[in-house]
């Protein structure tokens, strides 16, 4: 029995994986944690794989208990300090950062802002008089 890991590329993460006991997650637990890291919702990962939606979050739910871990950010977290997860993307996106970056800036749209409407209208002095009498 071979207790090497092994790596498994899956949703632009490369993982570790193992066979149980040996201390890393298995390879149906690596797909999922990598699609939970690149972003992807359960439903997703369900599709990519071609499994089960239940499936997929009953392993999600095993990968937390096994990582200690409250929610997916969490366990993706905990998993990249464990090495379970090598973080291929950030490192693109850190060697993207030294380009041209004009491109990447976000374009945000004008706010429209309602001019508050005021209830309340001028009375002039001459229109008092007729008020009183």
């Amino acid at each position: 029995m071979d207790h090497a890991p092994q790596f498994l590329e899956f949703a632009g993460y490369r993982c570790r994986f193992g066979r149980r006991g040996s201390g890393l997650p298995t390879a149906k637990q690596v797909m999922v944690l990598a699609g939970l890291a690149s972003g992807m919702t359960q439903k997703e990962i369900a599709q990519a794989r071609g499994i089960s939606p239940a499936t997929v979050k009953s392993t999600a739910e095993a990968l937390y208990y096994h990582l200690h871990a409250i929610r997916a950010t969490d366990a993706v977290a905990r998993a990249i300090r464990r090495g379970w997860i090598a973080p291929l993307l950030l490192a693109l996106m850190v060697g993207g950062l030294h380009q041209d970056t004009t491109q990447l800036i976000r374009v945000r749209q004008p706010v429209r802002t309602r001019q508050p409407v005021s209830s309340t209208s001028r009375i002039a002095r001459r229109d008092l008089g007729s008020v009183y009498a």
